[in-house]
């Protein structure tokens, strides 16, 4: 079987089967693209690829100055790969079996300071799409929503009366998030004074919409927000903003088992990183203001 053939089986298997989401898809296909490129080179197929053959791929990821997160999520994407094969029977033994990630715990998650998530919101843009676009930031502060999840949000998943969303996450799998009546209000004004005129007489089911009347893309408001952090001084990403939200209710007094669910976390450790964060900023308030700490 060749390279693209088994390739193409896995993902359209990760699609169809496992439901994974688009985004997920595209982002194994890329990783494992490199990956058989590799194995092209040394003549070798992925049917009789070998641990150590891995291992020297990941070294050269290393070398060629990748970092710690790109090699781990490299290494997932061909463990999944490899399940795959065995699920199909087309090998017996997985390469990957044994090899763990690069340490990622001691690269914590960069949350903004609540000054600075209030110099964002405070941003005012000669724009006359400004209205939409702070909104965009509201609300994904508000509601601790990835970028994806955000631009793909319709009308129907609000529930202004009862002050939730309905949100689609990873694999397709539906979360329910609250959302603070400021984002309710401004949403309103967003849906009054400035939707109808980017639908221009055409009909859309997204809520958020770009200057066509389609829906907004994850490129464009990182380009937005990229704006409106330099305008408030203020280094940000929309993955930074999503951190502050986990980040600020935890030091508010929030559950973990709680924040999992509004983050839509299947497993709870990959929520107990921001506990390492709040220690962390913890620890930098106490030797800043603490007589005997310098």
């Amino acid at each position: 079987m060749e390279q693209k053939e088994i390739l193409k089986k896995f993902l359209n298997y990760c699609l169809t089967e496992k439901a994974l989401s688009i985004n997920t898809v595209k982002s194994y296909e890329n990783d494992l693209k490199g990956f058989c490129l590799y194995l092209q080179q040394q003549q070798i197929s992925p049917l009789n690829c070998e641990k150590q053959l891995v291992v020297n791929y990941l070294l050269g990821l290393k070398e060629k100055g990748y970092s710690s997160s790109s090699i781990a999520r490299n290494l997932s994407s061909l463990k999944q790969f490899f399940r795959f094969l065995i699920f199909e029977n087309l090998i017996n033994h997985d390469p990957t079996e044994g090899l763990k990630s690069p340490k990622l715990w001691l690269r914590l998650p960069k949350a903004l300071e609540i000054d600075e998530i209030k110099k964002l919101l405070s941003v005012m843009l000669q724009s006359k799409y400004y209205l939409r676009d702070i909104t965009m930031l509201e609300l994904m502060y508000a509601s601790g929503l990835r970028v994806s999840e955000l631009v793909n949000l319709k009308l129907s998943d609000i529930n202004f009366e009862a002050g939730f969303i309905r949100v689609k996450g990873k694999g397709d799998k539906e979360r329910v998030v609250p959302i603070v009546y400021r984002s309710i209000d401004k949403i309103k004004k967003y849906l009054i004074e400035l939707r109808p005129k980017l639908l221009k007489k055409k009909a859309s089911d997204y809520l958020f919409l770009n200057n066509r009347g389609q829906a907004m893309t994850r490129q464009r408001f990182w380009q937005n927000l990229k704006v409106m952090g330099k305008i408030a001084g203020v280094n940000v990403t929309p993955h930074m903003i999503r951190h502050s939200f986990a980040t600020h209710l935890l030091e508010g007094g929030a559950d973990l088992r709680s924040l999992q669910k509004m983050l839509g976390h299947s497993d709870i450790s990959t929520t107990q990183v921001y506990t390492k964060v709040s220690m962390d900023r913890l620890r930098k308030e106490y030797l800043k203001h603490h007589p005997r700490a310098k």
